[in-house]
């Protein structure tokens, strides 16, 4: 399975974020998986924003829940992430990950940096 993020690398505050996850070797509607999106700040921990599982159901960090939308193509075998109103706190490598379902993430794209400066 291999995951590849894409998107544009440099946004000005207040703009909206958005990426795609496109999923090779596997497809996103498989029983038990979910397809996460996880971001790291510079010099910071990781961070789960959210998730969308093979049924389609979708779960929100509450913290990014009001400017976080996730989505997905099945005919692409794609996940997207959008996130609005973007700061220059929301500078980060933004990740696709599988989780098995168990909370195990066992394949991640090779991430992506978002910048946000004006």
């Amino acid at each position: 399975v291999q995951l590849q993020e894409s998107g544009p690398g440099l946004l000005k505050p207040s703009q909206t974020l958005s990426l795609t996850c496109t999923v090779s070797g596997g497809s996103i509607t498989t029983d038990t998986y979910h397809w996460a999106w996880i971001r790291q700040p510079p010099g910071k921990g990781l961070e789960w924003m959210g998730a969308i599982a093979y049924s389609g159901r979708i779960n929100y960090n509450p913290s990014l829940k009001s400017r976080t939308s996730i989505s997905r193509d099945t005919s692409k075998n794609q996940i997207t992430l959008q996130l609005s109103s973007v700061t220059p706190e929301d500078t980060a490598v933004y990740y696709c990950v599988r989780d098995t379902g168990s909370f195990y993430l066992d394949y991640w794209g090779q991430g992506t940096q978002v910048t946000v400066s004006s």
